[in-house]
């Protein structure tokens, strides 16, 4: 009952991030489409679905203190997913061949993984989570990490390289220790919520300390792959490489799949490829929608004769430029 529990809270919290994104998206559009120009934060549309959004994230890191970290993370798929469905109502986009395919291939994806989940006890105390921060698996594979997330932080200051595998691995890296530190957090919080007290003990605060640290660094990271890459091509592949980690991280440090057949074990990862398979498909193809503004209207500059329009260059770092004076002379002629 407590899995399930985890289960429901994950997979509606997805959800209510889906329903979030999509009306602040809605938001921007409207305040586009007005006459007078406002601030994004003056909507009590945008300000709405700010709100699901910060309720997402709060039951999603309750859903870690009731369910396995290899169970609650591959469920970020219902997002995507339910994205995809909800953007055909909040902006009026058209239902494509491949959402309906891909979202068939995400629902049977997510019935194996909550099928075949392992089942473990999720009353994990901070006394557990000390002797799982010292057990020889964990020392072993941080100290793996450490050295992967030295060579490709080399190479992205170093070296310049910024090519999306090595941000969004980056991610995923920082990522196992947010999830980690997750678990940990929620699952303690909810042990002294029944009356169990765990936060007197120190490793509550540094767990705490070190989801703060990882999931800071890690928003940076994203959102520098968002800068320089599409959105459709940062989403599905963030979503396999931070699946992977989540599940890595979750069988290494709170052995989870320690009891678990081997059949469970197979159909379990038979569901994560099929729901990464579903986002992928989902995503493909999704061309980014751009708003129809053709210029922008300078209006009359002092110290010009004519007045300029600034046309948008998609090819520079900057939004646009005005031509120059002489420029402009030789076309007046």
């Amino acid at each position: 009952q407590t899995q399930l529990l985890g289960v429901l809270l994950a997979a509606a919290s997805n959800f209510l991030i889906s329903v979030s994104l999509n009306i602040q998206k809605c938001a921007h559009l409207r305040l586009v489409c007005q006459a007078q120009q406002k601030p994004y934060y003056t909507s009590k549309l945008w300000w709405c679905g700010i709100t699901l959004l910060g309720l997402g994230e709060v039951g999603n890191f309750a859903a870690y203190g009731f369910a396995p970290i290899t169970l609650v993370a591959p469920l970020g798929c219902v997002s995507v997913i339910g994205s995809a469905f909800i953007s055909v109502f909040f902006l009026k986009k058209t239902m494509r061949t491949a959402d309906i395919l891909g979202g068939t291939l995400t629902i049977t994806g997510i019935y194996l993984l909550v099928t075949f989940a392992p089942n473990v006890p999720q009353e994990l105390t901070a006394r557990q989570v000390q002797n799982y921060l010292v057990s020889w698996p964990f020392l072993l594979y941080s100290i793996l990490e450490i050295i992967m997330f030295c060579i490709l932080l080399y190479f992205y200051k170093r070296k310049a390289v910024k090519h999306i595998v090595v941000l969004l691995m980056m991610v995923a890296l920082l990522a196992s220790l947010t999830v980690i530190a997750v678990k940990a957090v929620s699952s303690m919080i909810a042990l002294s919520v029944k009356g169990k007290m765990q936060l007197t003990y120190s490793v509550f605060y540094i767990m705490s300390v070190l989801m703060a640290t990882s999931c800071a660094f890690q928003i940076k990271f994203l959102n520098q792959a968002m800068h320089l890459y599409e959105a459709t091509a940062v989403v599905p592949i963030n979503f396999v490489f931070f699946t992977i980690s989540a599940i890595v991280s979750g069988v290494i440090f709170y052995r989870e799949f320690q009891s678990a057949a081997l059949p469970s074990v197979f159909m379990f990862l038979l569901g994560c490829l099929l729901s990464s398979l579903g986002v992928i498909i989902i995503a493909r193809n999704k061309k980014e929608e751009h708003l129809q503004i053709p210029f922008i209207d300078c209006g009359h500059i002092p110290g010009q004769k004519l007045t300029g329009k600034i046309q948008p260059d998609s090819h520079s770092s900057c939004y646009g430029t005005l031509n120059k004076e002489d420029d402009l002379l030789k076309r007046q002629s």
